[in-house]
């Protein structure tokens, strides 16, 4: 069988959130990928199985003693593809090397607390993959959009998610952001389908319809989201999403990416082979 077809840049560098104008943004692009569908997907199964065996020695790497971990971040308005990825793309690796989380309206409990409790309390363990559907974000998108609170609040929240995120990367959690965005017609048409198939009801929220009409005071959070929390240290990627399969495989290839960038290797033997060889042998 013929190699698929492979990026002709680097993806972290053809999604850098870098100078992007949300407004302006092709959401059906395929950036740094010329392959169609079948090749993305042909890639994706091949690259699927280069994530697995990295995350396998992150993982045995933390059952170890070793604290480093990588936290991806998803943020996208409804039917960005944000659970695809979590399926396709984090469904390809061991669960128990996983730490999994989606952020809602805050609880009772959790508007008792700073906004970033509840992010705290969801941090991935070392050795770990994160996952966050949804984020710290969504006090500068939601709330901002909603007045939720007022202005002089969630503005600071730029630069003290900037140095909650930098402590994170000096503590060891390398940072993977993207920042997902689907048309609205696109999202019309997967709305559309939820409603057209009974087993997809349920991801169904009449309040997304409503959320649509906030559309262009959501692009104005998301470019100030942008602008003024892209780092050095926790870079945003930014992914156009109408086509489903291309975001999950350059999600694939961001976390391999910021895998490879740890240098990992297999932790060493806590105990004499040959003996435990010839042990095995005499059993």
């Amino acid at each position: 069988m013929a190699k698929a077809t492979t990026w002709s840049k680097p993806v972290t560098k053809v999604l850098r959130a870098d100078g992007v104008q949300v407004s302006e943004l092709n959401t059906s692009g395929t950036p740094g990928f010329k392959g169609d569908k079948r090749a993305g997907e042909q890639l994706l199964a091949e690259r699927a199985t280069v994530l697995s065996d990295l995350q396998e020695k992150l993982y045995a790497n933390g059952r170890h003693g070793d604290n480093r971990s990588v936290l991806l971040v998803l943020q996208g308005m409804d039917t960005a593809g944000k659970g695809g990825i979590v399926r396709h793309v984090i469904g390809s690796v061991d669960p128990q090397g996983v730490d999994h989380a989606s952020f809602g309206v805050p609880t009772a409990e959790e508007k008792k607390h700073h906004y970033l409790w509840r992010i705290r309390k969801q941090l991935p363990r070392g050795g770990q993959i994160g996952v966050f559907d949804r984020s710290h974000y969504e006090d500068v998108l939601v709330v901002r959009v909603h007045d939720l609170v007022p202005p002089e609040v969630w503005e600071k929240r730029y630069d003290e998610i900037n140095k909650f995120e930098r402590k994170l990367v000096d503590d060891g959690t390398t940072i993977v952001k993207v920042a997902m965005f689907v048309s609205l017609d696109e999202q019309k048409k997967r709305l559309g389908q939820r409603l057209d198939r009974p087993e997809k009801y349920w991801k169904f929220s009449t309040n997304d319809l409503h959320e649509r009409a906030y559309w262009p005071d959501y692009q104005d959070a998301y470019q100030a989201v942008l602008d003024r929390t892209d780092t050095e240290y926790a870079p945003w990627h930014v992914l156009p999403c109408d086509h489903k399969w291309y975001a999950r495989l350059a999600v694939t290839e961001l976390l391999i990416d910021a895998l490879q960038g740890l240098k990992l290797d297999w932790p060493p033997a806590t105990f004499d082979v040959e003996e435990q060889k010839k042990l095995l042998a005499e059993a």
